[in-house]
């Protein structure tokens, strides 16, 4: 014969509120991983990259793209149409020629892999073209 189960006042499982709370905090979490914005840096914090410009275009919400000779990634400058610089301008500076280009090093759960880099600066023959570093 099996004992009868008795309530044990002191015995609590565990409240929905406590979970509830759990689950928000990791979902405020990986938001925040997701969605956190590219940190400006001063220069000397950037990484440094020199290479061959083979194509510009427009993308994203007027972000001006660089696709550089040999590497897989896309690199861009965030609304940059709005800050100024001219596509066909750029384009005609640029292509095929080799360019400085600095960024930071950022990682999100949007871009995990790298395969997007914001450019903080590009210099061209020792000229600055683009800069939003102090």
């Amino acid at each position: 014969m099996k004992k009868p189960i008795i309530y044990n006042p002191v015995i609590k499982k565990p409240g929905r509120i406590p979970l509830i709370l759990v689950g928000f905090l990791i979902i405020m979490g990986i938001g925040l991983l997701t969605f956190r914005p590219v940190p400006i840096l001063p220069e000397n914090a950037l990484v440094v990259f020199k290479g061959k410009v083979v194509e510009i275009y427009e993308g994203g919400v007027n972000d001006v793209n660089f696709k550089i000779e040999g590497r897989d990634e896309l690199f861009y400058i965030n609304r940059g149409l709005e800050k100024g610089l001219n596509l066909q301008e750029l384009k005609a500076q640029l292509i095929n020629q080799k360019i400085t280009v600095k960024y930071p090093d950022h990682w999100t759960l949007l871009n995990f892999n790298k395969r997007n880099i914001h450019i903080s600066k590009i210099e061209y023959l020792g000229e600055t073209l683009f800069t939003e570093v102090n």
